[in-house]
């Protein structure tokens, strides 16, 4: 469908987790054959200093047909270098937040990031994101040194708060049934492996919903993710490419593109022209006090995301 609209070839694969995204990545800019990737946001920084990409040529996108928030505002920072170009350019959004099975669950009132370390719950967990989960719902009880958030921009002030976060994580890792880093193992850790609950993304609650599972926000606020197009150094065809993200940007391409993900349109209209089940479900989760609630993933530089790797694979191997 994507390529009788915009009248280009376009050959897919399916999307790795971001850190094998990136690894592969560094591979093909050696290699070549690959003019796009669609990373979130927040790694676009990582990115680009790595020496990967190229700016796009917003002559030849169509930035006016973005909704609010997707490269402007806060997005700017990360969509953009210091000089203002831009290296992103967005395909579809959604969240991460709590996956839950309706009859055995047990959470708390109203549910919390904490009710996935809950002894009584098996969960499905994402190392990295779920020590995430940790640090915010340690946060919210007053037990940090530091905002979560300063951890992300301070390296030092990382440290001191993911091993808080690590420490508490491994006390509770005996209920965790299933690691995941990608949209089969998630399923997995519900369907063969009787998980109660999980950190998980909407596709995944889209999935199960007619199952016996809900997908539901925390009273922490749901992690939420933007992702996109990152236009490599080396790309052959950078015309198709352009032509291939500005179609993604119109009602049509971004409706098609978030429903290809159970994801969230970018596009002005998306919503409008998107299927009613994924219409009706995005609907129901995104209401005006979880959408005020969204917890977005902020910058994460090359540093940090090495690092942050290391407490992921403590978190595993503990």
């Amino acid at each position: 469908a994507f390529t009788a609209a915009t009248g280009i070839t376009v050959n897919f694969k399916e999307l790795p987790d971001q850190d094998t995204m990136f690894a592969e990545a560094k591979i093909a800019l050696e290699a070549g054959g690959v003019d796009m990737y669609e990373p979130t946001v927040e790694r676009v920084g990582a990115w680009n200093s790595n020496g990967f990409l190229q700016a796009f040529d917003e002559s030849k996108l169509a930035v006016d047909n973005y909704l609010p928030g997707m490269i402007d505002g806060a997005a700017a920072a990360l969509a953009r270098d210091a000089e203002g170009k831009l290296f992103f350019a967005p395909s579809n959004w959604g969240t991460e937040s709590l996956v839950v099975n309706t009859a055995d669950a047990k959470l708390s009132s109203p549910p919390s990031l904490g009710d996935l370390f809950n002894a009584e719950n098996q969960a499905v967990l994402r190392p990295h994101s779920s020590l995430a989960a940790m640090g915010r719902f340690l946060e919210a009880q007053g037990k940090l040194p530091f905002p979560w958030l300063d951890g992300y921009s301070d390296m030092d002030k990382m440290t001191q708060l993911w091993d808080i976060a690590l420490a508490e994580a491994i006390k509770a890792k005996g209920n965790v049934v299933q690691w995941w880093s990608g949209e089969n193992e998630a399923n997995q850790g519900f369907t063969a492996n009787g998980a109660t609950i999980g950190l998980c993304w909407d596709s995944t609650g889209y999935n199960l919903r007619n199952d016996g599972y809900a997908y539901v926000a925390p009273v922490e606020g749901a992690f939420a993710w933007n992702q996109g197009y990152v236009l490599m150094k080396n790309a052959a065809n950078v015309d198709q490419a352009h032509e291939f993200a500005k179609y993604i940007s119109t009602p049509e391409g971004s409706a098609g593109w978030a429903t290809a993900f159970s994801a969230n349109p970018i596009g002005k209209g998306g919503y409008d022209v998107m299927g009613p089940d994924v219409a009706k479900y995005y609907g129901d989760f995104l209401t005006p006090e979880t959408s005020a609630k969204l917890w977005w993933w902020p910058a994460q530089s090359a540093e940090f995301l090495a690092k942050r790797a290391e407490y992921a694979d403590k978190f595993k191997a503990a």
